[in-house]
This record gives C-alpha cells, sequence and structure tokens, in this order.
C-alpha cells in the first residue's frame, strides 16, 4: 500500500466501519498491498472485511463486482459471497482527512485451508480442482448481464498498470516498446461470447481454499472483461514463479507440463477450451510480467525492495527484454 494511503487510514475509520457492519471490535491484519483486508468477527464467526481507498476502486467498480461475485454464487460457484451492512448496504463509505474516500465490503469467508504453491507437492487433484472451477466461471460468466443501474467492470486494457510510460522507468526503453507491442497485438485478437467475458483475473494459489470440496474462490478485486485464456495463463504464471528460480528452466518446464494436464482435465470436465488457446497462452503469460513489473515498481519503493524481489524484477525484465514467456511449453511434449 502506498505510505500516502496508509497514513489516512485512522483508527476512527476502522472503528466507524466495524460497527456499520455490527463487528466485534477484534479485528486482524491479513494485507494490505491494495486494499486492506482484515478477519473480522461478529460473535464467534469469522468474517473478511475489505477496506478500499477511492485512488484504486472507485465506487461503482466495487457495486459491479459484488453484483457478479453474488452471481457466481448463485450458480453454485464457490465464492466468498458479500454481506449488507445494518443499512441494507453492500458497500459502505468514510470520509478521510483530505476529503479522499474509504469504503469497505463484507465477504464470507471461504471455507478450506490456504495452499502454499511454493511447497505443495504436484497434486493432480488440486490442479484439476482449480481447471475445474475457472471451467465453471467461464460458462456461468457467458450468460452474465450486468443489471441495467450497474455500470460494467472495465475492459482488461483500462488498468492502469499498463500506462507502461508511467510504471516503467527511463532505462526500461526496449521494454516500453516490447511491452507496447505485446498490449497491441492481444488487442488485436478476436473477441467473441466463447473466448472474451468478465473473469476473475487473478486466482493464483493465495486467492483459494482448498478442501474436499475443492476450490473456495475470493478477492475478485481485479475482475474485468478479458480473454478466458488470461484466467488460465495466470495459474500457470504464479505456480511457476513462485516454485523456480529463473535459471530452474526445466524445471519449470517439467512442472508446467504436469500442473497444465491435470488443470486442463479439470477445465475441460466443464467447459471447452477457447478455441487457438495454445496459441495465445504465452502471450498472456508475457502480459501478466508486465502487469507484474508495473504492479512492483508502483508499490514498493526501491529502497523497501527485499533481495527475493529485487531479483524477481530483474528477472521479469529480462523477459520483457527478450520477448519471452515464463514457461515454453512448447519445448515439452504436447498437452
Amino acid at each position: 500500500m502506498e505510505k500516502s494511503v496508509e497514513v489516512l487510514k485512522t483508527e476512527e475509520i476502522m472503528v466507524h466501519f466495524l460497527k456499520t457492519f455490527s463487528l466485534n471490535d477484534e479485528y486482524k491484519l491479513l494485507g494490505d498491498f491494495e486494499n486492506f483486508v482484515y478477519e473480522v468477527y461478529k460473535d464467534e464467526e469469522p468474517y473478511i472485511l475489505r477496506i478500499t481507498h477511492s485512488s484504486h476502486r472507485e465506487l461503482e467498480d466495487l457495486y459491479a463486482e459484488i453484483e457478479w461475485v453474488n452471481y457466481l454464487s448463485g450458480h453454485g460457484i464457490q465464492v466468498s459471497t458479500a454481506i449488507q451492512s445494518i443499512q441494507g448496504k453492500y458497500v459502505e463509505f468514510c470520509t478521510a482527512q483530505d476529503q479522499s474516500m474509504f469504503y469497505a465490503s463484507l465477504f464470507s469467508k471461504a471455507s478450506g485451508e490456504p495452499v502454499n504453491i511454493r511447497e505443495v507437492s504436484i497434486r493432480a487433484d488440486l490442479f484439476s480442482a482449480w481447471g475445474q472451477t475457472i471451467g465453471q466461471m467461464h460458462k456461468a460468466t457467458r450468460k452474465y448481464v450486468p443489471s441495467p443501474l450497474i455500470k460494467k467492470r472495465p475492459q482488461w486494457d483500462e488498468d492502469e498498470l499498463l500506462n507502461i510510460e508511467k510504471y516503467f522507468s527511463e532505462e526500461d526503453i526496449v521494454e516500453k516498446e516490447n511491452a507496447k507491442e505485446l498490449i497491441a497485438q492481444i488487442q488485436g485478437l478476436p473477441k467473441n461470447i466463447e473466448n472474451f467475458g468478465l473473469i476473475h483475473s487473478d486466482i493464483h494459489s493465495g486467492n483459494f481454499f482448498f478442501d474436499e470440496r475443492g476450490i473456495h474462490v475470493f478477492d475478485f478485486d481485479d475482475c474485468c472483461y478479458h480473454w478466458f485464456v488470461s484466467d488460465i495463463a495466470i495459474p500457470l504464471y504464479y505456480s511457476c514463479l513462485s516454485r523456480f528460480s529463473a535459471d530452474q528452466t526445466l524445471e519449470r518446464e517439467e512442472f508446467g507440463r504436469s500442473f497444465m494436464q491435470a488443470f486442463l482435465d479439470g477445465y475441460r470436465s466443464v467447459c471447452d477450451l477457447p478455441q487457438n488457446w495454445e496459441q495465445q497462452l504465452p502471450l498472456f503469460l508475457m502480459l501478466r510480467d508486465i502487469t507484474l513489473y508495473s504492479v512492483l515498481n508502483k508499490k514498493i519503493d526501491p529502497a523497501d525492495l527485499t533481495e527475493w524481489e529485487k531479483g524477481m524484477l530483474k528477472e521479469i525484465r529480462l523477459r520483457i527484454n527478450q520477448k519471452k514467456s515464463i514457461v515454453n511449453l512448447n519445448s515439452v511434449p504436447h498437452l
């Protein structure tokens, strides 16, 4: 979280939102990268309270997110649903000292246990459930029509993180050109109801829990209109990034093949794969490099970077420079 936003979120704002949702005084911070996310309690039942600054999302974006989340839940998909405040609202707000706004939403806490993708063994059941859930979401979203009074979630290329000139440095001359070229190439891909729609856009292992009933998804903050292949690329991308260093090329590719075989088995069990997904997958893996490079440059002061983060930035920059994706599945036997 930017320091300028951190100083605005006072204890008084936190207390206001706890009262608004009739929550206990006790709370625990879970994360503060793009939103402030807390585990909170009503009596002894845990919930998730998300506090968003207006510099990150507009109020209309939050309403659009929540409508889609509850739509998915209504279609039997295991997601954390939004819960109304004592005033019957899904989003409450509070004015900060500089007259900017903080918005708060309350969500059910997902069932299951977190998955540490760095340590988990190669598990076909987990990877298949991952693919199956994303397939279910893609199948359901094809029929989703936003309510007339709800502003639609943004298109993928409206993401401010794709403002290359803003978040790439002056030294990133080649990287800027390659990033712009890739974005333009993706913008030219064909769109239809079978390959493009509203997607989660960030289903890595940190955004779901897992149990015997499958995947339970949360954190729809980045949901947008995008190609379905992007939702397939992101689990592969973050799993490879988390498990292997840049010099472990062979290990990444071997894992990527095992991951995708199980993941795609799950996806295909509920939904047909988008046409030309194999040819498009590398493009969306490279797009995630661009987005992650931007967000790290935006959110973390260079002086605060850990050695691991410095290494990751160097690795990502090199791939953007060389127009390479994090894993090349063309070099392993056909999926």
